[in-house]
Formats: C-alpha cells, structure tokens, sequence
C-alpha cells in the first residue's frame, strides 16, 4: 500500500489537475457510470463536531474509495485543524487496497473544484467580482478554483470574527502575489454580495447569511457550507430570485441540503423546482446560464466520487514519479 502525505499530494497535484478530473467525474455519473451511496454523518453534540463516511465505485476507472472526515469546530480553540480526512483507496479488479493519503488538502481542492466547475457553465463570462462568506479553510479552494475560471477583479471577505477574514487576505495575498486586483473586508454580509458577479457561501451556519434582495442581477452563488438538514447559508427570497437552482446531486439535496430542504418543510419551496444536476448540464442535457440577468445558484453538500476521481489521480501520478511511502499491512 502507498502511503500519501498532504505534503506529496501538494507536490503533485494541482487545482487545474483537480478541476479537469472533477469535470470528467461529474459528466461520468450523469452518464450512468459512477455508483454512490448517501453518505453516513455521524454527529458528536457533545463537541459541535461531525464525522462523514463517504464511499464510491467509478466504473470507467474501476477504483473504489471510502473518505473519512471529520469536522471539529471546536479544535481551532486547542490549535488543531478543525478538519481532518483520509482516503482509502482500493482497485476494482482485485479488491486491493493500494493507497492511503491525507485527504483533508484534497478536500479543500475538489470542493473548490466543484464550485468551480458550476462557476464555468453558470456565472457570466465577465464576472469580476466575487464575495466570499466565510474564511475557514474551504473558502481557499473555492476562491482558488474561481481564479482558475474567472479573471476575477476583485474578492470582497466577510466573516463573523473578522481576524478570519484578515488572515484569509494574507493567505489570498501570498497565493497570488502578482494578483493586482483588489481585496476588501466588509463587516456585513448584504454589504458583501450587493455588487458582487458570484457569490460564495462557505460557514456552518444555520441561519441565511444575507437578505437574497441585496443580489444584483446576473449573480451567481455558489452555497457550500451547510452540509446538513439543520444548516443554512441562503434565504426563501434568494432561491425565489433564482431563475436556476443547480446540485452537486439531487439525492444528497433531498437529504442534506438544509438550504432547500428547511423552506421545503415550511411548503414554501419544492424540489420540482430544481434546474438540475450539475452532470446534466455538462452534458448538455439541461441548459447553462442562458442571459445577463438570470442569478443562479449552485448547492452542493459534497459527494463521494470527487473524493475517488481525485484520490486516483493523485495515486497515479504518485506511482508515476515515484513519490510516497510503500508499507506493507
């Protein structure tokens, strides 16, 4: 078995790697091709934290994986990373398993990736300005793979504690350091995304963030953060604005997406409602943004074949040039 750690798959892998691979994937499971299961969240209210199981079969590539992640808030106060992952990774053909690796930077990249992919087919092609809500680590990935598909001019941060959002401009400034567009920290969420071409909702709240009136015309979101039934980044007004709402999968949506799944409950929003999966657009089975003005909105709460399109890159590119650690079980 080969041994993968976060600092190989840094060496490796990139988010240009990562949005290709993403992309494939995703038209992969809207052509049939792709077996996943719900995935099992474990919660741990004694700590505010959540654990998710999350496995995959891809058939094109005949790998199966299983991502374990964790998710404690509450580390960041003992100075532990309050998201830790791993991955492993079996081959099809024989049921071994070849590889274990860190999965937590790879997390970070393909749900950047994710966002990123549905920002191609769904923001306007001059989409300049992006605000980003929440800068934990997961706003990275998403700023990051923006960047990739947009020639964004301008990031505009809002946090609740707003070191978090100091902090993420020096991380965005050292990433970028020939970036000459502008960044801005605003102490309001309305403030944030009123003139802002795509929108990134990246917290564990349980309340909207902002009010969907403060929305300009053509704006895109992309709403990550809340990841289970009881969580909430966007109100009733902004999925009403929606002309089109998009998801990572619609079986995760009905059990997860607390963004759709709370209004639903209220008899305020249907699920007939939805556009449609992200795969269907890929594959042009359902249409992209169609004008200037239409807002779209992109939910995602996360899904298992990400985590084994990436794994199997990285794997192979690992086996490649003769990186990690072989042990023996």
């Amino acid at each position: 078995m080969l041994v993968l750690t976060q600092k190989d798959i840094r060496q490796l892998y990139t988010m240009q790697d990562c949005l290709r691979d993403v992309e494939q994937v995703f038209r992969d499971n809207a052509a049939g091709l792709v077996h996943t299961p719900v995935r099992t969240a474990i919660d741990h209210p004694k700590y505010g934290a959540t654990s998710l199981y999350m496995p995959s079969y891809l058939e094109a590539s005949d790998y199966v994986a299983v991502k374990v992640i964790s998710i404690f808030p509450e580390n960041h106060a003992a100075g532990i990373k309050a998201l830790q992952s791993v991955i492993l990774l079996t081959e099809a053909k024989t049921g071994q398993h070849v590889a274990m690796m860190d999965a937590s930077y790879l997390t970070v990249l393909r749900t950047g990736a994710s966002s990123g992919v549905a920002t191609k087919y769904l923001a306007r092609e001059q989409a300049k300005s992006c605000a980003v809500l929440g800068c934990g680590a997961q706003a990275v990935g998403q700023i990051q793979a923006v960047m990739e598909v947009r020639a964004l001019e301008e990031v505009v941060l809002y946090n609740r504690t707003i070191a978090r959002a100091e902090e993420m401009e020096k991380i965005l400034r050292t990433l970028y350091p020939d970036w000459t567009g502008e960044i801005r920290i605003v102490e309001n969420a309305d403030q944030a995304v009123k003139n802002a071409d795509i929108v990134i909702c990246s917290t564990k709240s349980e309340s909207p963030l902002f009010d969907g009136a403060s929305l300009k015309p053509g704006a895109h979101i992309n709403a990550i953060g809340a990841f289970l039934p009881h969580m909430r980044e966007v109100d009733l007004t902004t999925l009403q604005r929606c002309s089109k709402i998009v998801v990572d999968t619609i079986e995760g949506s009905h059990h997860e997406a607390g963004d759709l799944l709370i209004p639903v409950s209220r008899g305020e929003w249907s699920f007939d409602q939805l556009h449609a999966e992200l795969g269907e657009i890929l594959l042009g089975h359902k249409k992209g943004r169609e004008n200037e003005e239409e807002i779209t909105l992109y939910k995602s709460v996360g899904i298992a074949y990400l985590d084994t399109a990436v794994a199997k890159s990285v794997y192979e590119l690992a086996k490649d040039k003769g990186m990690g650690t072989e042990i023996v079980l």
